[in-house]
């Protein structure tokens, strides 16, 4: 009995053995077996090698996972995606209902890189193939395959384009859906990820059915780095930099078909902004733009917007002697841009989304738009050219644009635009334009208080006179019906003043004093109307009004001489006892000047207890400018005659001066010496030559020697102590030239109180009373 017992016991114990050990053993050897087989027939059955570390399969409750799992490019051995473990559950039971079911699909820590090595090639488009095959078996049921609760947890992909050498990556990346079942058509997500290279991050929904291809998202951006443009950016320039970063709240639905099938929601914002010839010169740039979208459907031709508002705005065009900085970057004409659209098997991303932005919005003008305000605030926009022998600069600056509500059934759209000209002026536009018709539009300008001698540039390279006076207004009045124009323009330049003519083999020649003569009115003024008529295709300037005041002034001015000597007489004496004006490079007291300061010297003698304080006002850009080109003139007028000093005759410095900047040779010896292929500029190419230090103790030395004149006749009355010197000013002088400012501590000269009596008293009196306060308006900026 005992032994039968005994007996059970060990067949007890050999059965519950085996119901342990043999599950547990079918673990241990399933797991490497699996492993194995995954290894082996990875390639047959995928196309891709697949490697892992060690693999766990539980049979028993559908568990499986594989280590450090590495899949490898086709016959490649670089990694296409890595993944620190790879797991799944398995529901085991629906097996005997035909379905296959992962209960739960987690990639945790993948890596991976998706490579683009022609416009239409992906590096993974040879599984797309080939688990995408058409050869189905219409007859068969359908595969019962429901994969469900996908997650990839912190992961990392990395994406590399061989046509244009980008690369990019994306990091944290964290995505979750409750999965696809074999019946339904619907996959939605919810993924999050940041920038890899920089800063900011993106999360958000998707949901997309596989039957039509309609898709929805929600899409939130803070503060994503675009740094990905700048890649994609060298493709299209030949030099520059690019920065900026997204945030934006977008909801969509659409379909992945056809572009135009989209409906859009939300808000884009781009943030400092900022694209240039290199990180610290921008051509453009703005703080903040943002596009609030209220419905955007190009299908059904609805753009209703919000608002769109630009912050900061700033433009810097420059003109150079061959080309502008827009085309030494994109190519002439746009060719680097032009090349890479019409090459079909480069993709670049700026291009498509240039290209998408135009196809959903070529319908705007003929669809129901409305845009409740428009706004751009703060703008600079800069304008030089450096095509003159000297640099021309203006800017609008700050520039402020608003409209009203822009709408398609709205009657007009009105715009308000003002802005200051730097270094002088303002201007104010307003336009009424039918949103329905192009060619139907009101506009009204007015361009007030430009100071005549910042044209000089221009002025002195196709005349040879710098203007050192003068003030320009300028208004206009525009209506526009059926492309017809009917305008009224009026010109009106107070008291246009020439200075001495700059010989220069570079400029031409216009008898300026002549020409004044004849444009100018007995009132010192050009005053005229100046209607454009005609259509928008092919307009007429009316040139009459100029034409009549010229006949005008030949027969008139000779009648009103004495008057004009007079007015001559009483602005000299004002004008050269508030200032004495420096031409540019020059330190020497000219024979009127010294006139002048022998009153001023007289004054101070009779009158003990009076003083002046003189306040420079210099022109430091300009004056360096001026410098730097001689001084470069210089080095290779010495170069090309084999002389080794520094040291220039009279004669060798009025040749020297003469000499054009834009003279072939002497820009062909500069090109030879550059360093710097971004030097587009004489005055770059000069400054490559000599060093600023040269130029700055060039203009140092100049000062102390215009000081030095001016103070020379004090000196010898030995009143000197009595002409005090307070720091200099470097601005931009209204008039165009360096100039000493001359203060009285006191009463003012007998002279010159008389002329300014005499002065108010012309002022106020026909022809000249129209102008007074222009007049006045000028002579703040100028004394």
């Amino acid at each position: 009995m005992k032994k039968k017992r005994t007996w059970h016991k060990k067949t007890l114990f050999i059965f519950c053995s085996m119901v342990i050990i043999i599950p547990l053993l079918i673990i241990i050897f399933i797991s490497p077996i699996a492993k194995y087989l995954v290894e082996k027939y990875s390639v047959k059955y995928t196309g891709r090698q697949i490697r892992m570390s060690s693999a766990y399969v539980n049979p028993f409750t559908g568990f499986v996972r594989f280590n450090n799992v590495k899949i490898y490019e086709a016959n490649n051995d670089s990694i296409f995606i890595s993944s620190g473990s790879i797991s799944a559950d398995f529901a085991l039971m629906k097996l005997f209902h035909k379905t296959y079911e992962l209960t739960s699909l987690t990639l945790d820590k993948p890596r991976g890189s998706i490579l683009l090595s022609t416009r239409y090639h992906l590096n993974f488009d040879d599984l797309i193939t080939r688990f995408s095959s058409t050869n189905h078996d219409t007859t068969s049921p359908p595969l019962h395959l429901n994969i469900l609760n996908i997650k990839i947890k912190d992961g990392v992909f990395y994406f590399h384009s061989t046509l244009n050498n980008v690369n990019y990556f994306i990091k944290n990346v964290n995505i979750e859906s409750a999965g696809k079942r074999w019946d339904l058509d619907t996959l939605d997500s919810e993924f999050s990820f940041s920038s890899g290279p920089s800063t900011g991050e993106m999360h958000g929904n998707f949901t997309v059915n596989f039957n039509n291809l309609n898709y929805r998202y929600h899409l939130v951006a803070q503060k994503y780095d675009m740094d990905i443009i700048e890649q994609y950016l060298k493709d299209l320039v030949n030099y520059g930099t690019f920065s900026a970063n997204l945030d934006a709240d977008l909801r969509a639905t659409g379909n992945l078909k056809d572009e135009e099938v989209v409906d859009t929601k939300g808000r884009i914002a781009v943030n400092d902004f900022h694209f240039g010839k290199n990180k610290k010169e921008d051509y453009l740039s703005f703080t903040r733009f943002v596009l609030r979208i209220d419905e955007v459907n190009p299908k059904k031709h609805i753009y209703h917007l919000d608002s769109v508002a630009l912050t900061h705005p700033y433009f810097k065009y420059e003109n150079y002697d061959h080309l502008d900085n827009l085309e030494t970057m994109f190519g002439k004409n746009g060719a680097n841009v032009t090349a890479v659209s019409n090459d079909k098997e480069r993709y670049n991303l700026i291009i498509e989304l240039g290209n998408y932005i135009m196809d959903v919005s070529k319908n705007f003008f003929h669809s129901q738009y409305r845009i409740n305000k428009v706004s751009l605030t703060q703008g600079d926009l800069q304008y030089a050219d450096y095509a003159p022998s000297e640099q021309f600069f203006i800017s609008a600056n700050p520039l402020n644009i608003r409209t009203d509500s822009v709408n398609q059934s709205k009657g007009r759209i009105q715009i308000y635009l003002n802005t200051g000209l730097k270094p002088y002026g303002k201007a104010t536009v307003y336009a009424s334009i039918n949103p329905r018709d192009s060619a139907d539009f009101d506009v009204k300008f007015n361009f007030d208080e430009i100071s005549l001698a910042q044209f000089n540039p221009y002025i002195i390279s196709y005349t040879s006179f710098p203007f050192d006076r003068g003030t320009i207004n300028f208004d206009g009045d525009w209506n526009v019906r059926d492309g017809n124009i009917h305008s009224e323009n009026h010109l009106l330049i107070i008291d246009p003043h020439v200075a001495k003519r700059q010989k220069n083999k570079a400029y031409k020649w216009i008898p300026m004093r002549l020409a004044l003569a004849l444009m100018r009115s007995s009132g010192y003024v050009m005053d005229y109307q100046i209607p454009v008529t005609g259509t928008l295709k092919e307009s007429k300037v009316h040139i009459g009004d100029i034409v009549w005041g010229v006949v005008k002034n030949i027969f008139i001015k000779p009648i009103t001489t004495p008057y004009r000597l007079t007015i001559k007489e009483q602005e000299n004496t004002i004008y050269k006892s508030l200032n004495v004006k420096w031409p540019t490079r020059e330190s020497a007291i000219t024979g009127s000047q010294q006139k002048f300061i022998n009153k001023l010297v007289y004054f101070l003698e009779k009158n003990p207890t009076e003083s002046v304080v003189i306040t420079p006002q210099q022109y430091e850009d300009k004056e360096k400018e001026y410098i730097l080109f001689f001084e470069a003139k210089k080095k290779y007028f010495l170069a090309i005659n084999n002389r080794k000093t520094a040291e220039l005759s009279e004669d060798d410095s009025e040749y020297v001066d003469g000499m054009s900047v834009k003279d072939t040779l002497f820009v062909t010896y500069l090109n030879k010496r550059l360093r710097n292929s971004l030097i587009f500029t004489i005055q770059g190419k000069c400054g490559n030559l000599i060093p600023q230090e040269i130029v700055d103790a060039k203009f140092k030395k100049l000062n102390q020697a215009r000081k030095a004149n001016f103070l020379s006749s004090f000196k010898e009355k030995g009143i000197a102590s009595r002409v005090v010197f307070s720091p200099a000013q470097n601005d931009i002088p209204y008039n165009g030239f360096s100039y000493f400012k001359i203060t009285y501590k006191g009463d003012f000269p007998d002279y010159l109180i008389k002329a300014y009596k005499r002065m108010e008293e012309l002022n106020s009196r026909f022809p000249r009373d129209k102008y007074k306060k222009d007049r006045d308006e000028e002579d703040l900026k100028s004394y």
